[in-house]
């Protein structure tokens, strides 16, 4: 497979005229180039090792080892999918329970094999970019080309099914009932995709590859347009219900179980102290939510003494005077795209010229980067917010965290 950052950067540095609340606008260009690299440096596909672990679980399932994992369903070989209807009824509210014609079950050795899966995925399989975002956890996790077989089509194996309102999928766990995690999606979802839009899947490759213990495999659930949570690793179970009341794992947590991927920006760490005279790379990445992503915006301010904290939603944040950051360029596909991947084949690419439909793509992620010259010695702060194509900037118009983490990203630093 072959990851080139260098290819996802903007092809020429261009002329970047950038500038602060505090300073006038400045021509970078006519004080020399900034390379290319400290402009993007992030991999427009990301390494499985490369990325960012919330794995539940303990011992966590990857840690396992040997005929521990063949017990646990963790190889390809020893992989099982249980595909069963809930019986459940409750008076007055689920008056009949679900059904469905065919059961895949362990017990009677129905259930569904790794080998099952890839036959479908040879006839039905699907692949797209997707960004990872944990709803509690304020940074992108990373972005893989996953590959899998719809759900809709692995139900749809099931036969005939009656009073089906709920989809439930859970993965590995140890016995204990503290760490069983589920998560689910209406049964619309699950089985009517509209035109231009991504279907849930069942996921066994990704960037061409087997999916790793370490990234949910060798089989999970992606679910595009929504947060990690949905996306459940080591899948082993499905079951069909009639009841309509959601009761993820998350929901019970106090989270929102609908909530959907959000248009952020996310600051990169860096620095802390820069000379003055030299110019200040700033750079982050921005998620391309369900909301989509019309541009990203900084404000820089130079903290006086006594300054104190804003909050997001303070008046001075809000008429600040933001300014336009740049955004990485598309990349030249193959060089960044397991080998031999033909772009025609993705879900999000056009089948007929394999140029991609949006960019950034569609639920993906997007470097962006501003240059700031000329600031006199003291204490800055950066701040960094996406604005989607509604018009509403971040951490609008989901402002409750609990909807996933959105507050506006920001730095400091001190020039010297």
């Amino acid at each position: 497979m072959k990851i080139n950052r260098r290819e996802a950067l903007r092809k020429t540095a261009a002329v970047v005229t950038v500038g602060s609340a505090v300073g006038n606008p400045v021509n970078v260009q006519a004080r020399g180039m900034v390379p290319k690299e400290k402009l993007c440096p992030h991999d427009v596909l990301t390494e499985a090792s490369s990325f960012y672990d919330v794995s539940r679980g303990n011992p966590k399932p990857y840690s396992l080892k040997g005929q521990q994992l063949i017990a646990a369903g963790l190889t390809q070989d020893s992989w099982r999918l249980e595909i069963k209807s809930d019986p459940f009824i409750e008076e007055g509210i689920v008056k009949e329970p679900a059904s469905i014609a065919q059961q895949f079950t362990k017990a009677d050795h129905s259930a569904f094999k790794f080998e099952n899966l890839i036959e479908l995925g040879s006839k039905h399989g699907v692949k797209f970019i997707k960004a990872m975002q944990c709803l509690n956890i304020p940074q992108p996790l990373g972005q893989g080309l996953w590959e899998g077989v719809p759900l809709s089509v692995v139900l749809r194996e099931c036969g005939v099914m009656k009073n089906i309102r709920r989809v439930y999928f859970r993965g590995f766990h140890n016995n204990d009932p503290k760490q069983i995690f589920q998560s689910s999606v209406s049964y619309t979802q699950a089985m009517e995709t509209p035109p231009g839009e991504l279907p849930v899947f069942v996921a066994y490759r990704l960037n061409g590859m087997p999916i790793s213990l370490t990234r949910g495999g060798p089989v999970r659930m992606i679910v595009p347009w929504a947060h990690g949570f949905k996306s459940i690793k080591w899948l082993q179970e499905i079951f069909l219900t009639n009841d309509y009341r959601i009761n993820d794992t998350y929901a019970l947590n106090n989270n929102d179980p609908e909530s959907h991927l959000k248009t952020s920006a996310y600051l990169d760490k860096g620095a802390t102290e820069f000379k003055t005279g030299n110019p200040i790379v700033i750079t982050g990445q921005a998620i391309n939510g369900y909301s989509g992503l019309d541009r990203v915006e900084y404000w820089l301010r130079k903290l006086m003494p006594g300054a104190k904290r804003l909050e997001d939603n303070s008046p001075e944040v809000k008429n600040a005077p933001w300014r336009k950051c740049e955004l990485a360029d598309e990349p030249k596909w193959p060089d960044v795209l397991p080998e031999a991947t033909d772009t025609r084949t993705i879900l999000g690419f056009d089948k007929d010229t394999g140029q991609a439909n949006s960019w950034p793509l569609r639920y993906g992620m997007i470097s962006f980067y501003t240059i700031l010259e000329d600031l006199k010695p003291g204490r800055y702060e950066i701040r960094a917010r996406t604005v989607d194509e509604n018009g509403f900037p971040q951490p609008e118009p989901r402002n409750i965290q609990k909807s996933g983490k959105n507050e506006i990203s920001t730095r400091r630093f001190t020039v010297i």
